[in-house]
Formats: C-alpha cells, structure tokens, sequence
C-alpha cells in the first residue's frame, strides 16, 4: 500500500468509527496529503519514516513560513496517522509519539460588547432586498447569538427541529454530539415571523421553489447544491449588517457572535460547566479561555478608568 492510499484508510476510519466531521476529515486530508508529498520526494514512506525524519518535515514547514499553530496542527494529524499505523500493524513502534510540536500561541477570542451586538440586530431592518429577506435574517442572527450555535449548525438546521414554538433546539454539533440549546424570547419571536413566511411561501415564488426541492427539510433553504444557506451567505450577511451599524466588518463574524454570546453569559455570572455544554465544548478547557477574555477585560477598565493609573 502507498502512503496515500493508507492515509485514504486512515480518513475512512476516522468517518466511520470514530464520528469525524466533514470539515475535520478535509484538514486531515490537506495536512497529510502535504506530509506525504514531501515523504515521496525524501524517498520515504509511512513505513519507514523515522522520528527524525518527521523532525525535518517540520522544520520544512517552518522553514515555509507556515503559522505556528498550522504546524501544531500538522504534527497532531501526523501523530494520528503513525497511531493509526501501529494499531493496524503497518509499524512496529510510532515514530512521532514523543515529538513534541510548537504549540499553539494562546489567542483571545475577538469578542464584541452587548450593545455592539444590540446595533447588529437594530441594523437588519437595513439589510436585505425584500422584506422576506430581512425576516430571515433578523432569525438568523437571533437565533445565532441566543444560542451560540456554530455557523454551520445554523444554516444547515433541520426545519423540523423548530416546530412548535419550541423553547429548546436540539443541536446536532461536530462528531455527530447533540445538544440542547434553550431559545430566549426575541430568538423565538423571529423565529416564528420566518416560520409563517417561509410555510406560506407561494408554490411559484422562488422560497416557494426552494421549499419544494431539497431544500424543503432545511430551516434556511437554498439553491446552493447542499440544499441549506451556505456558510459564506452568513458571513456575507454578517459583513453586510456590521456596514450599516458602523462597526469595522474585520471585526465581526459568526464565530466572534458565538464568543460574544459566550463572554455575555459568564459577565452575567453563568456557571462555566453550562457554557460548555451550550457550546458545545467536548473539553473544558477549550471553554475556559472565554475567563482570561474577562481577566483582560477588567485590567484594561482598571488602566484606562483608575484615576492612579494616569500617574
């Protein structure tokens, strides 16, 4: 077998066994479909490549400028891949099991204040072509920052999922995990406003077309060939909106509304175990980072608002 062909094996197990999502098994594929290219060209293959030898791929990476935490990333597939080798018996030892990798650079999540995000909503009346428009959208972002769902989760949401005026949502998050997400009262409101539109869409309109194609199980439906508002719609809409409230687009996606719900609830004193579980979180401590957003938080209100700060 090549290296390719048991990296395939590799991707093919992570899907079936061990749940992976899409967008998990494609940065798979690109990092390791990179390792074994540059393999190929040291005259090596999975089976003999050394603990060295995976040394100097990274120093090849970096020495290609590659981000620091594009290389941790790069060296934990490797780490995966040699794993995978030893349990089927490709190898007798794993090469890459006591490398230790660059590291992440810790990085607090963007994150924008609640009336920041109260001038988001206050602009969609400005946004979108008909008035159809604007009542999917304004459920999108309620329904985005109510819940701290991840884009994808959103735009791919099952219609079902959202019949009868539900006050939880059970979401369907990365590695197929589930969990329920309580609806607030605006979210629920513009909900229902998109639920009557999009029901009593005429047959011939083009949401009516939509509905009555593959798009019809999704919440947001469209021609996109998924069937379901594609991602970059979102992030359109989201620039869109951040124009007309006169924030800076830069500063604003659908993951910063998901960090700005969860900064919002911690400011409000909720418990960091439920975040988690809101989030979606598989480990706390990737939740626990949403504290140190606090921490520097109030040291820059302590810096720039204490009087002896200014001496």
């Amino acid at each position: 077998m090549t290296t390719l062909t048991r990296i395939a094996a590799f991707l093919d197990a992570q899907a079936a066994e061990a749940g992976a999502a899409r967008n998990t098994l494609l940065a798979y594929g690109r990092d390791l479909r990179d390792f074994a290219l540059w393999l190929d060209a040291q005259g090596l293959t999975l089976d003999s490549v050394s603990r060295d030898d995976i040394t100097a791929y990274l120093a090849h990476c970096d020495a290609q400028g590659l981000a620091r935490a594009t290389r941790a990333r790069r060296l934990s597939s490797i780490r995966q891949l040699t794993r995978f080798a030893l349990e089927e018996g490709w190898r007798a030892d794993d090469p890459a099991i006591r490398l230790t990798g660059p590291g992440k650079t810790q990085r607090l999540p963007k994150v924008l204040s609640q009336a920041e995000i109260a001038r988001l909503l206050d602009a969609v009346p400005q946004t979108g072509r008909t008035e159809t428009d604007r009542i999917r959208n304004r459920c999108l972002i309620e329904l985005l920052y109510a819940t701290g769902m991840r884009v994808s989760e959103l735009v791919s949401l099952p219609v079902a999922a959202t019949r009868g005026d539900p006050q939880l949502l059970l979401i369907r998050g990365k590695g197929g995990r589930e969990r329920m997400v309580p609806l607030s009262g605006p979210a629920r409101d513009a909900l229902q406003a998109w639920l009557a539109i999009r029901d009593h869409a005429p047959k011939d309109s083009p949401l009516g077309r939509l509905i009555a194609g593959k798009g019809g199980r999704f919440l947001f439906p469209s021609g996109a060939a998924a069937g379901h508002m594609p991602r970059k719609g979102m992030n359109d809409l989201i620039r869109d909106l951040s124009l007309a409230a006169g924030i800076d687009p830069a500063r604003v996606t659908p993951h910063v509304i998901r960090h700005a719900f969860a900064t919002h609830l911690l400011e409000g004193g909720a418990d960091l175990r439920a975040i988690q579980s809101l989030l979606g979180h598989a480990d706390l401590s990737t939740t626990e980072i949403y504290t140190h957003v606090l921490d520097q938080r109030m040291r820059d209100l302590v810096l720039n608002h204490h009087p002896l700060a200014r001496v």
